[in-house]
């Protein structure tokens, strides 16, 4: 395992402290919470735009028009 060392705001990292105590947890796992939601985020976006760049932009702008005609509020009446 890795030792980092941050510089935060002192307000921000007694929020952070704040929180951590909140939820029963150290202030290291929740940095560890907070690495693992942002590297999934990354990697999501890592996949989406990698589906992005083999899809058909035309066909997918017809699919939403497809999914808007048939869930257009004035279809629901």
């Amino acid at each position: 395992m890795t030792v980092l060392t941050i510089r935060l705001p002192d307000e921000q990292h007694q929020k952070l402290q704040d929180l951590a105590r909140r939820q029963g947890i150290t202030l290291d796992s929740l940095f560890e919470e907070v690495a693992s939601v942002v590297l999934d985020d990354a990697d999501g976006q890592a996949r989406f735009d990698a589906r992005a760049a083999r899809g058909n932009a035309a066909r997918g702008l017809e699919i939403l028009d497809n999914l808007d005609a048939v869930h257009a509020p004035e279809s629901r009446q």
